[in-house]
């Protein structure tokens, strides 16, 4: 039986109000909140069964019987808070994306080994039970050889310029927002990172990505190709490819089934999981790590999907002032 380990969160938007709702169903309890104003922290914790509120995020974290921070907070500010959490040597759950580019994962990983922390980004993909089954049936070749993945996602959000998913300040722009999810996607199931890549992007009037194309390959020749819009809605769906069949996953960010689709039009369901406890699996895989129950396959997947942005970005020309 693991350790129980003291939770905290910090940030009280729509995910961290999620987060807590979803553990406290599944009788997981949640230790701590902080906010920036404390009605806020003292708000969220009546309302989502949080036992303790604390006036600022320094407050919360040195309380030594914290053990693990879920940071929920919008990704700009991701990097101050993970070496914040680091520094009063707490565990980190992360809201993806993790960083806003490579240099400052790169940064975090490395202050995260010398304190012998974790570092575990909030990627309900890499947590799914269905994607761990589809692995292992692609491994034991029930698709035939991988030869390209295709996976599409759109949002209809408000053409605001003021809106935080639009703000250059805040690293805003779609691929941020919503391609971490279809590259997160696509890097689970290459075999190797990529490490060629074509693209090309349309830019919103404040300056960040607001719909792109995405195409990248491989060492083994594996292809892939990722469609985002802001502005349109599209399908949240990822389609694996092999010689032998092909693999469809829609609203793929917490799926819990999948279609195999056979040459001669013949389907079969795979399922696994369940898409409502997306939240607990992360938050019992991140348990079991710290405990040391099973090792972090995800932080290496983390870092090439983050690699592969900072390159797609510059590919674009797209830098946010404070890089």
């Amino acid at each position: 039986m693991m350790n129980t380990l003291n939770w905290a969160i910090l940030g009280t938007g729509t995910i961290a109000s999620e987060f807590a709702d979803t553990l406290h169903q599944s009788g997981r309890p949640v230790f701590a909140v902080a906010s920036r104003q404390f009605e806020r922290a003292q708000k969220f914790a009546n309302d989502h069964h949080v036992e303790n509120a604390y006036r600022s995020y320094d407050e919360l974290l040195s309380n030594p019987k914290i053990n693990v921070v879920y940071i929920a907070t919008p990704h700009s500010n991701h990097y101050e808070l993970m070496i914040k959490c680091l520094e009063y040597g707490k565990h980190i759950l992360c809201e993806k994306s993790i960083t806003v580019n490579s240099e400052q994962l790169n940064h975090v990983i490395h202050l995260a080994k010398e304190k012998q922390l974790f570092v575990i980004e909030a990627m309900t993909i890499y947590h799914m039970p269905l994607y761990e089954k589809l692995n292992n049936l692609i491994a034991n070749g029930k698709i035939g050889k991988l030869r390209m993945i295709q996976v599409s996602f759109g949002s209809l959000r408000v053409p605001d310029s003021n809106s935080r998913f639009l703000s250059e300040e805040l690293a805003g722009g779609a691929l941020l927002d919503i391609g971490v999810y279809a590259l997160s996607f696509t890097r689970f199931f290459l075999n190797k990172q990529p490490d060629e890549i074509l693209t090309t992007a349309k830019r919103f009037k404040t300056g960040v990505d607001e719909q792109s194309e995405i195409i990248l390959r491989n060492s083994e020749d594996e292809m892939a190709s990722v469609i985002l819009t802001l502005f349109a809605k599209l399908p949240k769906r990822g389609i694996i490819t092999g010689e032998k069949a092909y693999i469809t996953v829609d609203t793929f960010p917490r799926a819990q089934s999948a279609t195999i689709t056979y040459p001669d039009f013949s389907t079969e369901v795979v399922t696994a999981g369940n898409t409502d406890d997306a939240m607990v699996y992360e938050y019992d895989y991140m348990n079991s790590v710290v405990n040391g129950e099973k090792e972090d396959t995800t932080l290496q997947l983390t870092t090439d999907v983050m690699e592969l942005m900072s390159e797609i970005r510059k590919k674009w020309g797209i830098v946010y002032p404070f890089e």
